[in-house]
């Protein structure tokens, strides 16, 4: 047999190899079905849903969803420099090279060595009974125990490792939703905060007015002690609100930068809520299928594909592995003779082991099932809580709309109770007490009128993230 004919069978045997590469023993992967209805809840406390006249939430770009200029500056600063995003990219490009180094795992390693020996030879070890000096040098190339993947077990560990970069992948693109949603959550609550601030110094420079003229007409005698007495707490208060919103907007500063990663300049900053482009309105549709495309259930799917592939390689752990070890070289005696012809040498050396019995491989096959279904297990769950999530901001996105009638026509009869209460103790008709509690109701109906618009901002914000928004987009600032 010469170098040729080893090399032809050497040849064949790695297509075989590969031919046979594709083929595994994981089950077949059937999708788990869902375990949610597949319609929206209907009731008193959701609108009729109809279908999205746009394009869905998760084709929807975060740009468009958030028109407001100024949002859009902070939201780019914060992909750019947002350490939990680095961090979730990182995983990803770890992932990836996880991967390959499995993938690789089914080709042959090729390596080359060369070495030399020098060694004396006794005269009572020597064959010919006299004192020698022996040398060889020796120079091969070749491949060192490559298994060839007949049952698809390094195969099914390549699939595994793909779909966990995958779903790795797929919670980057999560993270990414969900660091614009928070942005623009904080956004807004900041500008919420700025416009209450603006109403708490409006309130006392009002309630200042107030105490003033009480305090002239005290000093002459047309008001009670108790009057001015009153007018001071209302300074007081109006006082201590405006130094809670004052904090308040410091403290959402603090945490748009942390989320940013760097400080957003004052000009991206809000400074009231009145006046702000709001989000884009979103539709949910009709079907709770649009819950599959979410990255969090495609992460948690690809992790079950993960798992069934660990089963095929849990199976394959019962039959023969085959491994080859082949090298070709040459070699000589002389240094200077190496690489002469008729040197050559090869080897060749093919090795089976069958698997008769251990425990550990029945074991750990039991182990594999027993993952899989734990993946199941949260696959399910991850879509129960989309549609819980998905239910409830549709739920707010329902009764929003008359909670804001319905506040909007409180802060107006209240201001005009104000008024009357006003009037008619400037007239001496009541007292001042019936314009405190007055100024308080109207105070406090203000601030749940900003409170609800903020929330009508935000539960925007809440439908198309819980829907997957912009999950198509790739988010990186570029």
């Amino acid at each position: 047999m010469n170098i040729s004919k080893d090399r032809w069978r050497l040849l064949m045997l790695g297509i075989l190899a590969v031919l046979l590469g594709g083929c595994t023993l994981a089950p077949k992967y059937d999708r788990p079905a869902s375990p949610v209805p597949g319609n929206w809840p209907t009731g008193a406390a959701y609108q009729e849903e109809r279908p999205a006249v746009s394009e869905p939430a998760a084709d929807l770009p975060w740009r468009e969803f958030l028109p407001e200029e100024r949002l859009q500056k902070a939201v780019e600063i914060a992909l750019k420099n947002s350490r939990d995003l680095r961090l979730a990219a990182l995983n990803v490009e770890r992932a990836r090279a996880l991967y390959r180094v499995q993938r690789d795992e089914l080709l042959p390693s090729l390596d080359a060595a060369g070495s030399g020996i020098k060694e004396r030879v006794p005269a009572d070890l020597s064959s010919s009974g006299r004192r020698t000096t022996r040398e060889q040098y020796r120079v091969d190339f070749g491949v060192s125990s490559w298994e060839i993947d007949f049952f698809g077990r390094i195969q099914s560990l390549k699939d595994r490792a793909l779909e966990e970069y995958l779903a790795t992948d797929q919670a980057r693109r999560n993270a990414q939703i969900l660091l614009v949603s928070e942005v623009a959550n904080v956004w807004f609550a900041l500008a919420a905060d700025g416009e209450n601030l603006v109403l708490s110094r409006s309130t006392l420079e009002t309630q200042q007015t107030a105490y003033n003229l009480i305090r002239k007409r005290y000093d002459v005698g047309l008001a009670s002690e108790l009057d001015l007495s009153r007018a001071q707490t209302q300074v007081d208060t109006a006082r201590r609100n405006v130094a809670i919103y004052t904090q308040w907007a410091a403290q959402d500063v603090n945490a748009l930068d942390l989320l940013a990663g760097a400080p957003v300049p004052a000009e991206f900053l809000p400074s009231k809520l009145s006046g702000i482009k709001p989000p884009k309105e979103v539709s949910a549709g009709l079907s709770s299928d649009v819950l599959l495309s979410r990255p969090d259930v495609l992460a948690a799917e690809h992790r079950l594909k993960a798992a069934h592939a660990n089963i095929g390689a849990a199976r394959a752990a019962f039959f023969p592995r085959i491994s080859l070890t082949t090298t070709l070289g040459t070699a000589s005696a002389d240094l200077s003779d190496l690489f002469k012809s008729g040197q050559g040498t090869w080897t060749f050396g093919p090795q089976i082991v069958m698997p008769i019995f251990d425990a550990r491989t029945w074991s750990a096959y039991d182990v594999t099932k027993v993952e899989r279904e734990i993946s199941v297990t949260r696959y399910e769950q991850t879509i129960q809580a989309a549609f819980r999530e998905v239910a409830d901001a549709l739920a707010l996105k329902g009764t929003l709309g008359e909670q804001l009638a319905a506040q909007q026509s409180l802060v107006e009869a209240t201001a005009k109770a104000y008024r009357l209460a006003d009037a008619r103790y400037d007239r001496g008709i009541d007292s001042y007490l019936s314009v405190l509690d007055a100024q308080r109701s109207l105070y406090s109906a203000q601030q749940a009128l900003t409170a609800l618009r903020l929330e009508g901002f935000t539960s925007r914000i809440t439908l198309y993230k819980v829907l997957g928004g912009g999950s198509t987009e790739d988010f990186r600032y570029q």
